[in-house]
């Protein structure tokens, strides 16, 4: 039976993603279960994946991108127990989700709950894991203290201030004017996106955590809008993606230098998928919680658009022009 998935032909603009369809749906191998999508996502991170600028992908073009998705198990493979057909689950897939159909072993997956729609369970996967973690993992913040998050009106940005605001954090964040109004609904305070440091300083007066996926000369604002003891927490590189300077190298090395040095200030570089391989438990456990939050209200994803998959290269052109408020999804198949 044939289906469709979207080919990266080569490292470089959304001219180099494709339609195509393949003639035999993949099989599953032993304790794999097949999945059909349903919902995937258009995120930052496939863009940095779609120029070849994401570390943490090795494979070479052509592959299939698609870093999270919610499908429904459509078979299973020798050996797997742990789903049936017809269960609705959860991963981060780093590629392959760009497809009506992938295969995966079942000891990845995190179930869905009923009476959670496949839109705001995606928005649960990458964009709420990665500031959850960043929250609770990495800063350990509490209650009363403050955070810093630039793209605050994006996808990430958007549930790390709705965590903030859970968690009793005080919250500013930086974005473009058009998504300010946004930014104030979910209780935090805008500032604009290339606000200098010295006007970031006097905004928040300084703060216990900033959250920087900028990279390049925004590192050294985030720095110095920190309280002493604060902590700088980066986990992207968008400057050097858009080609507005700054080096992914000499970013990982202003990180350690100012670690070590005794300035009163710790930094972190976080990786959803580097935890992930390190403490795999702390992501089922972590989205199994933002689920239960979901199901009670604690939180929503922001949702700009549901794209089809046919509109992809439309969809990483407006993630990477900056326009997206909160989470663009891609529509892969019907419920």
């Amino acid at each position: 039976m044939p289906y469709t998935r979207v080919r990266l032909n080569a490292f470089g603009g959304p001219e180099e993603l494709e339609l195509e369809t393949v003639s035999d749906r993949p099989e599953p191998a032993t304790g794999e279960v097949r999945i059909r999508v349903l919902v995937t996502s258009a995120a930052f991170t496939d863009v940095m994946i779609r120029k070849g600028m994401y570390p943490d992908v090795k494979d070479k073009p052509p592959f299939t991108p698609g870093y999270d998705m919610v499908g429904i198990v459509d078979a299973t493979g020798p050996g797997a127990q742990r789903f049936k057909p017809g269960d609705r689950v959860a991963d981060l897939t780093t590629i392959g989700a760009y497809a009506e159909y992938i295969c995966l072993p079942e000891d990845r997956l995190t179930p869905v709950p009923e009476g959670v729609s496949d839109v705001d369970a995606l928005g649960m996967i990458l964009s709420a894991v990665t500031p959850y973690q960043m929250l609770t993992r990495v800063a350990k913040m509490q209650a009363g203290q403050s955070l810093l998050i630039h793209g605050a009106g994006g996808a990430v940005g958007t549930a790390m201030l709705q965590l903030a605001r859970d968690a009793g954090i005080a919250a500013f964040g930086t974005d473009i004017t058009a998504k300010h109004d946004l930014i104030r609904s979910l209780g935090a305070t805008p500032l604009d996106a290339d606000a200098p440091e010295a006007a970031v300083h006097e905004a928040t007066g300084g703060v216990d955590v900033a959250f920087d996926p900028l990279g390049g000369d925004s590192l050294a604002r985030s720095l110095h809008a920190l309280k002493p003891g604060g902590m700088l927490v980066a986990f992207g590189f968008q400057n050097e993606v858009l080609g507005r300077g700054g080096s992914i190298p000499m970013d990982f090395v202003k990180l350690k230098l100012w670690d070590w040095l005794p300035n009163g200030h710790a930094t972190a570089f976080y990786s959803i998928g580097a935890m992930r391989r390190k403490h795999p438990d702390w992501f089922r456990d972590d989205l199994t919680r933002l689920f239960e939050m979901l199901a009670t209200g604690r939180i929503a994803p922001v949702v700009a658009e549901v794209l089809p998959l046919a509109e992809v290269r439309r969809a990483h052109e407006r993630v990477e022009a900056g326009e997206v408020a909160g989470k663009l999804l891609l529509r892969v198949t019907e419920q």
